[in-house]
């Protein structure tokens, strides 16, 4: 799962992010492969002027794959953090190259919705609370967001819970 629950001496924390496909062992490989397929017809022309002519086009050809990978990395390096207190929630997002977003609510009055229909994705999820709603984990998978809406629902019982 793209999330993960952890207990602090206060709190319970939601760390989310997307899910990226791509390890790091995984992106050396791709680009080994990369370049030893591309290298591997340049063979044939090792020591004649023809050589000359395809090496820009073939390190065009890995620097652009290159740079688009890691643009796309960059680009997925989103998060967002729920802390859920006594005495307040807290949702934290941070975007590449956006300023980041918080929103904050007592836990008594905030409520975890699911939309299953009409929304801008399938199965939205939202907090509602503080007279906001806002958007809980857009880049989960609808499965994801089912499983989210139970565990927030059931933190935030616990919390609203009384202690003894």
């Amino acid at each position: 799962m793209p999330y993960a629950w952890s207990d602090q001496s206060d709190a319970r924390v939601l760390e989310l992010h997307p899910h990226q496909s791509m390890t790091p062992t995984g992106f050396v490989a791709f680009m080994g492969a990369t370049f030893g397929m591309i290298a591997v017809p340049l063979l044939s022309v090792i020591g004649t002027p023809v050589l000359w002519g395809l090496l820009p086009f073939f390190a065009l050809v890995t620097g652009g794959r290159w740079l688009a990978i890691n643009r796309n990395q960059r680009d997925n390096a989103l998060s967002e953090t729920l802390t859920i207190r006594a005495n307040e929630v807290e949702l934290v997002r941070r975007q590449p190259r956006k300023e980041e977003q918080r929103w904050t609510a007592n836990p008594y009055w905030v409520s975890v919705h699911l939309h299953p229909g009409d929304t801008p994705v399938e199965k939205y999820l939202t907090l509602k609370g503080n007279g906001r709603e806002v958007e809980l984990g857009a880049f989960l998978s609808p499965d994801e967001r089912v499983a989210l809406q139970g565990d927030g629902s059931d933190a935030l019982a616990r919390t609203r819970a009384p202690a003894g």
